[in-house]
């Protein structure tokens, strides 16, 4: 079984590191426990093209492919099974995550390329899928989360139950090619994507995951996960690790429990995570405990500065809070991200500029402003269906606008998300010097990041080196390496 990522890039991610495909290594330890031969080609970490794909295809000469779409690689992963058709009609291709879940019959109807869907949590799905190719197609009716095609008719199997007890998985951390994840920011970045909690409660309108979840939420043993840590360090030499949990926070007893086995073993992690406003302001007591345990970054999920808007989004958080969640995260020294996610119907160019200035006053350290982007699935998808512009789901990415608001149009939407970020970060940079050393360092080196690795990189580039900025900032942004326009000098083409 060979199982490759889409070789997609938007921009935004990259910046920051190269991301490990957490999903397809848990997917590949169960296919291998059930006796499959499996390797993980991450196509969209290497910066390969299809025609590599194609050619890895048939090197390893699989009897099953497997890739998985969100709504941006959805147009990817249906080229990876064609590829793979191409190179041997026989070859089974398997598409899974959010997208296919709940497009599943979509996919199979349009393309007969994709054999197999599965949907929801697909380890115990794929490894019985395995089985049942091995014994010459036997018995996909009965397998739980499998859509597939029967007398050439889509089909969905009876769904899948998740499973409760996340520690039986065994991921397969010994087939990642490590010397390619890796975290930008830190001098000793070597990077794995963890998971110790799967599933989100939550109602957020906008979002996958609590329907992809049935908003149910389930977490790992404490120590079990931290022995994991503890296994990646020592065997792989990992040293920056980020929780792929959308809420790790959520059982507050079992959360403390990892955050003090953490800090009693020393692991030496440097942790990355999501968490929710409200599981801050719960915290206030023990975030001393946050900063022992090694979380350096903390992701909040704002989103608005608007009340109405959270509101229309589901957040079930209030303005207020969401501004002491951030002053309590900066007050220990963590770094504190967040995203404001625009373009609602009655968005305008007044609004987004007033969004900005109040993200300012909110005072996280990054703040990044994203395109509303109505996912075929989620609950606001069916009400912004007349607003969208395109259904090319390769723009469906947040950072390009696919929704049209009242007032706005599409390209003036486009615009203002770039003067957003670009002016936050102005603001930010102006105030370097009121931040403390260690996160001095750390923004200018996201501000390279941002420079050259990210969709930003030109905004970024004129926001440095704004006649306002400055001179001591501009010299210490030159000093770290940082290519910024000399007034009167034309920049190099």
């Amino acid at each position: 079984m060979l199982l490759i990522t889409s070789p997609y890039h938007a921009g935004v991610v990259e910046a920051a590191g190269t991301w490990m495909p957490l999903a397809l290594v848990y997917v590949a330890g169960e296919a291998r426990a059930a006796g499959a031969e499996v390797e993980i080609y991450d196509a969209m970490s290497m910066y390969v093209s299809h025609e590599d794909i194609g050619r890895k295809i048939a090197e390893f000469k699989p009897d099953i492919v497997g890739t998985t779409a969100i709504t941006a690689t959805e147009p990817d992963a249906r080229v990876i099974c064609a590829t793979a058709k191409a190179w041997n009609p026989a070859v089974r291709t398997v598409v899974g995550n959010v997208h296919a879940t709940y497009c599943w019959e979509e996919i199979l109807r349009d393309d007969p390329n994709v054999d197999f869907v599965v949907r929801g949590e697909g380890e115990r799905t794929i490894a019985e899928l395995v089985q049942a190719v091995a014994a010459g197609g036997e018995g996909y009716d009965r397998i739980a989360g499998l859509a597939w095609r029967k007398d050439g008719v889509p089909v969905a199997n009876a769904p899948r139950m998740l499973c409760f007890d996340l520690d039986r998985f065994q991921p397969a951390f010994d087939l990642i090619d490590w010397p390619l994840y890796w975290y930008r920011p830190s001098p000793q970045g070597k990077l794995a994507i963890v998971s110790s909690a799967r599933g989100c409660a939550q109602r957020c309108s906008f979002c996958s995951q609590q329907k992809f979840w049935g908003r149910s939420w389930r977490g790992r043993d404490p120590l079990q996960f931290v022995t994991e840590l503890e296994m990646l360090r020592d065997r792989y030499g990992v040293a920056v690790a980020m929780l792929s949990d959308e809420t790790p926070t959520t059982d507050r007893a079992r959360w403390e429990k990892v955050l003090d086995l953490l800090a009693e073993r020393g692991t030496g992690m440097e942790i990355l995570m999501e968490t929710r406003v409200d599981d801050v302001l719960r915290d206030e007591d023990i975030l001393g405990k946050y900063v022992r345990a090694g979380i350096s970054h903390v992701y909040l999920g704002v989103e608005s500065t608007s009340q109405a808007t959270l509101d229309l989004y589901k957040k079930d958080i209030k303005v207020a809070e969401s501004k002491r969640a951030i002053d309590l995260v900066n007050a220990h020294g963590m770094v504190s991200e967040t995203s404001f996610v625009l373009g609602t119907p009655e968005e305008t160019t007044a609004s987004v500029r007033e969004t900005v200035e109040l993200a300012k006053w909110y005072a996280p350290d990054m703040a990044f402003f994203l395109a509303l982007t109505p996912w075929p699935y989620s609950e606001i998808g069916p009400e912004m269906e007349s607003r969208l512009v395109t259904k090319d789901y390769r723009r469906y990415n947040l950072v390009e606008p696919v929704m049209k608001p009242d007032h706005m149009t599409i390209e003036e939407l486009h615009g203002e998300l770039h003067r957003a970020t670009g002016h936050f970060f102005h603001d930010k940079f102006k105030n370097l010097g009121k931040l403390t050393p260690e996160k001095r360092r750390f923004m200018v080196k996201v501000l390279k990041l941002l420079i050259e690795n990210s969709y930003l990189g030109d905004e970024m580039r004129r926001m440095a080196g704004h006649a306002s900025m400055p001179d001591s900032v501009k010299e210490m942004l030159r000093e770290s390496g940082i290519d910024l326009p000399i007034p009167g000098v034309p920049a190099a083409r």
